[in-house]
């Protein structure tokens, strides 16, 4: 008799166990409903490569239809809008190169609002004046949906390898959520503040980036001026007090690093006139 409980209760207990596992399976299929995504540029691209290789079923746009063809023909279906993006997907990420690029797809006459679902969760990672993502997120909470900014930093070469840091401002009982999404993409996710704090980190960032390049930039040059090989000058400088990431992981002259802009021409990456759009930024706070 004994030896038949305990059967039936190993028995009872498998049966849960699959039942547990079947539970656990259903939500992760759940949770891989369609993500939209806009923009899909030198950082978008790469960052929608990773929601797909995750196994989230993507629908993207760009203005640019040339722009798509690399995460359609990985299996992400192609729209003609951002209107149409969010008649389909309930969670959008936006990366767009400026505020009014963001006010236009989100306000705009094809824009994210005109479509958007009640519910849905929006997260724009690209980098705005902090005042324009407080706009967007009050437009999206009158038609019942969630804005964060969510700003990033890395570099095409993160954005690549999925090892961005993202910086994420907005309700705090949704950065869950949002957070799901963001660690396909990104090795960090950090929690901010409010609507706008994202953009905050990334603005102080990007501020000390660009003296740290403007730095690194003048001293190899200085070096190569007197003599000293732009390599060696490198080496020295990463392995005493000079170092930085514009030195070690992102410097700036042709030849001395491979996978950077300055090893391909300067193609690729953070552009000057996106860093002098964000210097504006800290002129204004």
């Amino acid at each position: 008799m004994a030896a038949v409980l305990r059967g039936s209760l190993c028995l009872v207990g498998r049966c849960r166990k699959h039942v547990d596992i079947a539970c656990v399976f259903t939500r992760s299929m759940a949770s891989k409903t369609h993500v939209g995504f806009v923009g899909l540029g030198n950082m978008g691209n790469p960052m929608a490569k990773n929601l797909l290789k995750h196994g989230y079923p993507v629908i993207a746009t760009d203005v640019f239809p040339e722009s798509c063809k690399e995460v359609q023909e990985l299996g992400a279906q192609i729209v003609d809008s951002p209107a149409e993006v969010a008649e389909k997907a309930d969670r959008i990420i936006t990366m767009l190169p400026s505020s009014p690029n963001v006010i236009d797809v989100y306000t705009g006459p094809n824009g994210i609002l005109k479509k958007v679902k009640k519910g849905s969760l929006l997260i724009d990672s690209s980098t705005i004046d902090p005042s324009v993502s407080k706009e967007m997120a009050v437009a999206a909470e009158k038609l019942g949906a969630v804005f964060m900014d969510a700003p990033v930093s890395g570099g095409v070469g993160a954005a690549s390898s999925g090892k961005l840091t993202f910086m994420v401002g907005g309700a705090e009982e949704e950065f869950t959520a949002a957070k799901e999404l963001l660690s396909c993409m990104g090795a960090n996710v950090v929690y901010c503040g409010q609507v706008g704090t994202g953009q905050a980190a990334k603005i102080c960032n990007n501020m000390l980036l660009a003296i740290g390049m403007i730095g690194t930039s003048e001293t190899m040059n200085l070096g190569i001026r007197l003599g000293l090989d732009p390599k060696l000058l490198a080496k020295i400088l990463n392995m005493s007090s000079g170092r930085c990431w514009s030195s070690d992981t992102y410097n700036p002259v042709p030849g001395v690093m491979e996978g950077v802009p300055s090893g391909n021409n300067y193609q690729g990456g953070f552009g000057t006139q996106l860093m002098a759009k964000v210097s504006l930024f800290t002129t204004h706070s």
